[in-house]
């Protein structure tokens, strides 16, 4: 047990763990994984307790091994973490993608759904069996052998590019600094951002202010550096970050013709038109057609809203802020300005309000309100000084999940906000297991003593983050390829993380966990009055953004001919149908698009919007009986949370709201209803 990845026994030993760990664990667990899998290829007879429970137990092992590593390589990138990481990718993968492929596992499995057993099964293992059989198909299990052994080739090769992808985004986005020593260069710029450039400064031995690329910093100089010239500067260097504008070894251009071809070849072996049909295979949605529908009928309701709130910021940009054009590094600083008019607050004045303890206590607040169950501080190893742990526990102080929260960015942390699982839960022979997953921000940290304060939108994503942590912490299924988010389609994924978003815009809530920074006075009810008239401002605009990034990864994906599609012309193509703002023509966005070249959400970027209208659907359970709070929670977290993939989404959907998901809630909360 000397190697902390190869202890089960626990929680992960992320404070021992170290590169060298990494080789020899994932080796002696490959080869435990094997021994399994030879073994199940030939008992007999085929059972869940002779066949499934081994196999899980040995994959788990690796799979949860594997995950604190590239859990480590996300959260504390360094030179040594990528090189064990990177040598140990292909292995995994290999590994992997031939358990989706093997003949003889295949064949188990169908004599196991052929056999009395299986009648007699719960919906969960029923589930897991339907899925098993459904992913071998996917894997390429009933393939010619010459066109498996290409299957795993692509597939390595892929997972080796999506990485490849990531590494150079990261990179690209920590090579950027820019050091300004007059202070009247960043007017506008918020006092604790300046706080935090000075520090950055300070520790690379320089005099004034470093400005970075990372989130903390960059939005907040696009928002409020009233220097003009400073905003383009940043805009410029975040737009082609990763691209031929910048060092030829971070260019991720040819990875992402790669990573397009390789998927037109994987969808091509499996017999499907495009990698999109291959994707949707596992989603609700399902064609292409349909996907590509529901995205064009939200463009024709919002485009018409976004053209207004567009015409809208141009004109206050010409007469208030005398800017004649309205440049994409002043999109952002103007929509303040004009938010500021309109509604006479600044997201500043509200980020004042926000301390991330009084957060966390309210958040901790609803969960409890929602569905009975306490968040309490607790203890783990943890991986860096600012992580924490926390237990959460039911009415009868029963343990039913933990998870740790990793708050703050940082060099060497990749950026966004995203929750993943260290551990799921399972039933076992020995007792339950219970889930334990990471919650992962990129918030900037306190200064001068003070606590981190945070935006409203960064208090959105606290609560949307935390929303799929509780998804995988109070599934009640024991089954583990159903359990929590496993075996959920993808594009219900986000239903219960934008689900707890609404919460923040409730005032007896937004109360509860404000306290100004220096004072401690709630968040005056004159101001959250404001700040829900100005909820949707813009939301036009930012819709028909992320229907562009969507419609982008669906025609991409649907539509890929290696040689002849040009990405960049297909984003223009889309930004003619429904962009009301321009990038600039030399502007890289796809060379950014991790979450469809490096993340999961390849042909699958709709989710997002596809699951919002799940979302604000089920919310609207809540608005229309307020005085059952803690009766719909308990009917929420029964059907659809603790359900996890044991039922389809729409069955779990329609059980909690007595019928198929409608879109006039998102309208209707994005203020775009008729």
């Amino acid at each position: 047990m000397t190697n902390p990845l190869l202890d089960f026994t626990g929680l992960p030993r992320f404070d021992q763990i170290t590169p060298a760990h990494i080789a020899p664990a994932i080796d002696t667990l490959l080869e435990e994984a094997e021994a399994a899998v030879e073994q199940a290829r030939k008992v007999t007879p085929v059972t869940w307790d002779t066949f499934v429970t081994p196999l899980e137990d040995a994959t788990e092992k690796l799979g949860r091994a594997w995950g604190q590593v590239t859990h480590l390589q996300s959260v504390m990138n360094s030179p040594e973490i990528r090189e064990a990481y990177n040598a140990a990718l292909p292995k995994v993968t290999r590994f992997f993608s031939a358990l989706g492929q093997d003949q003889a596992l295949y064949a188990q499995y169908r004599s196991l759904a052929q056999s009395p057993e299986f009648n007699g099964y719960d919906q969960a293992r029923r589930k897991a069996v339907e899925n098993a059989l459904r992913d071998f198909r996917l894997g390429g299990a009933e393939l010619e052998d010459d066109k498996r052994a290409r299957f795993t080739e692509v597939q390595q090769e892929l997972a080796s590019l999506s990485a490849k992808f990531s590494e150079n985004l990261l990179d690209a986005t920590d090579a950027f600094a820019l050091y300004v020593e007059d202070e009247a260069e960043l007017a506008g710029l918020p006092a604790d951002v300046l706080a935090s450039c000075r520090a950055a400064a300070e520790e690379d031995g320089r005099k004034g202010w470093k400005l970075t690329l990372h989130m903390p910093c960059y939005l907040p100089v696009q928002t409020y550096a009233d220097n003009r010239s400073l905003r383009e500067t940043l805009y410029r260097a975040y737009g082609v970050r990763a691209s031929e504008a910048g060092p030829a070894e971070l260019d991720n251009t040819a990875n992402i013709e790669r990573i397009l071809a390789l998927r037109a070849e994987l969808a091509e072996l499996l017999g499907f038109d495009s990698y999109a049909e291959v994707s949707l295979a596992t989603k609700m949605a399902k064609t292409p057609e349909e996907v590509l529908g529901f995205l064009r009928e939200l463009a024709a309701k919002a485009k018409p809203h976004a053209q207004r709130d567009r015409a809208e910021l141009e004109a206050f940009a010409r007469d208030e802020l005398g800017l004649d054009t309205l440049e994409p590094w002043d999109l952002a600083w103007a929509s303040e300005k004009l938010r500021q008019a309109r509604y006479s607050y600044s997201a500043l004045e509200v980020k004042q309000y926000f301390t991330e303890p009084r957060v966390l206590k309210g958040l901790f607040g609803l969960i409890h309100d929602l569905y009975g169950i306490s968040v309490e501080e607790d203890e783990a190893p943890v991986w860096h000084e600012d992580v924490r742990f926390y237990s959460l526990k039911d009415a009868s102080g029963r343990l039913v999940g933990q998870f740790y929260l990793d708050p703050y960015a940082r060099p060497g942390k990749r950026g966004g906000a995203w929750m993943d699982d260290c551990r799921n839960r399972r039933e076992l022979a020995t007792g339950g297991q219970t889930p334990v997953v990471y919650l992962v921000c990129n918030f900037g940290k306190g200064v001068d003593g003070k606590p981190a304060t945070l935006s409203h939108d960064e208090v959105l994503t606290l609560f949307h983050e935390m929303g799929h942590g509780l998804h995988q912490m109070l599934t009640e299924v024991g089954t583990l390829p159903v359990a929590g988010i496993n075996g959920v389609e993808w594009d219900a994924v986000e239903l219960p993380s934008q689900f707890m978003e609404n919460f923040c815009w409730e005032r007896g809530r937004v109360q509860a966990m404000s306290g100004h920074v220096e004072t401690g006075e709630p968040l005056p009810d004159d101001l959250f009055d404001r700040m829900l008239a100005a909820k949707n401002f813009q939301s036009g605009m930012q819709t028909v953004r992320q229907l562009e990034f969507a419609l982008f990864d669906m025609l991409l994906h649907s539509g890929f001919e290696p040689g002849s599609t040009d990405v960049m012309a297909l984003l223009e193509q889309v930004r003619d149908e429904v962009a009301v703002n321009r990038p600039p023509a030399w502007h890289r966005f796809p060379h950014q698009f991790g979450h469809i070249f490096a993340g999961g959400y390849a042909a699958g970027y709709y989710s997002y919007k596809w699951a919002e209208v799940l979302s604000a659907d089920a919310y609207a359970a809540f608005e229309e009986a307020p005085e059952a709070v803690a009766e719909t929670g308990e009917r929420f977290r029964r059907e659809i949370l603790s359900r996890g993939g044991s039922r389809t989404a729409l069955e779990n959907f329609t059980a909690f709201r007595g019928r198929e998901p409608e879109i006039n809630a998102l309208l209707r909360h994005s203020g775009m209803a008729a």
